[in-house]
């Protein structure tokens, strides 16, 4: 009998995407060219919309879990061999392709970014998505042009991409304003390196359509209202990188920061970035991301309790980061 492993699975039930632990085997893996034996993985916002009944998961049965860290056990691909780290972000994991909430995980090589000597795989899981997001975030606003002059916001920023985003533009020399609704977080913030607070409600609220300058640029993981009223605020000339909707997909907003004020909304997307893009930013993180602050925005659970986690995560209940033992 084929030796099996407990895997978080996404299936079809009565209509509805529906998670559970459930026993697999190897073989019920897709056949990709690289095998990998899991070690970590994380809990980010889109991991708890698929743990809960949201509608990520587009092809079923999946495994869920965006993030995986782990070993190479076969490869087909000269370029990975057995016992090589890697890790993986996005590429549809959990949504259109088997993710990384299970012992072993069957993978393409081309998503494979080997892990940097810099991160232990569960440092590595410690980033994840999230903190791989905040870090392309902050490259596409440096790109456009963004110097450390000006306060730059930070939306979400009690969260896993705010609090790495947070982190790195202190590290840069920016000054940061944090948004956050919990009061609770504003001394670990600081400890980040936030130089200033805004409550997450001043910002959901409907104002006018050009409000006064203040944001010499902002990094959004809310959406909705939220990143509205931001792009209201933002200086002549100005950049808000927008990566999440945490807040809601709408966008009520006007044509006038834009047209006016010379604003750039600048749209980051971390699941089918080019690998280029990908290296680039784990590369920056590895340079940039101070050890201490990284340890003191992650927690770690066992995957046992995975299910309980998820609606925290919604709720906006979790702190900073979570990285998953998928062994325990």
């Amino acid at each position: 009998m084929a030796e099996t492993f407990r895997a978080v699975v996404i299936e079809e039930v009565d209509g509805k995407p529906k998670a559970a632990f459930k026993e697999i085997s190897k073989s019920d893996l897709p056949q990709h060219d690289v095998l990998v034996e899991v070690a970590y993985s994380t809990l980010n916002y889109k991991d708890g919309l698929a743990l809960t009944g949201g509608r990520i998961a587009r092809k079923m049965p999946l495994v869920a879990g965006i993030d995986l860290a782990g070993t190479v056990v076969t490869s087909g691909n000269p370029a990975f061999k057995p016992g090589d780290k890697v890790l993986v972000n996005g590429y549809g994991l959990s949504e259109t392709q088997w993710g990384g909430y299970a012992k072993f995980a069957s993978l393409k090589s081309e998503w494979l970014v080997k892990l940097p000597d810099a991160f232990s795989m569960q440092e590595a899981m410690a980033i994840g998505t999230a903190g791989y997001t905040a870090m392309l975030c902050v490259q596409a606003l440096e790109d456009a042009g963004l110097k450390p002059g000006g306060e730059v916001l930070v939306t979400g920023a009690a969260g896993g991409v705010g609090s790495v985003a947070v982190a790195l533009l202190a590290r840069k020399g920016y000054s940061v304003i944090a948004s956050t609704g919990r009061p609770q977080t504003h001394d670990y913030l600081k400890s980040l390196g936030a130089s200033g607070f805004i409550a997450r409600e001043e910002l959901a609220q409907k104002g006018p359509p050009l409000a006064k300058e203040r944001w010499a640029a902002a990094i959004d993981s809310v959406g909705g209202q939220t990143l509205a009223t931001v792009l209201s605020q933002v200086r002549y000339g100005g950049w808000v990188a927008a990566c999440g909707l945490a807040g809601g997909t709408d966008l009520p907003a006007s044509v006038f920061p834009f047209i006016l004020r010379n604003v750039s909304l600048l749209g980051v997307d971390s699941v089918m970035a080019p690998m280029e893009k990908r290296q680039r930013a784990w590369a920056a993180l590895a340079e940039l991301l101070p050890k201490d602050k990284l340890n003191a925005m992650t927690e770690m659970h066992p995957l046992s309790k995975i299910f309980e986690l998820a609606p925290k995560i919604l709720a906006g209940q979790i702190r900073g980061r979570v990285v998953i033992d998928v062994t325990a």
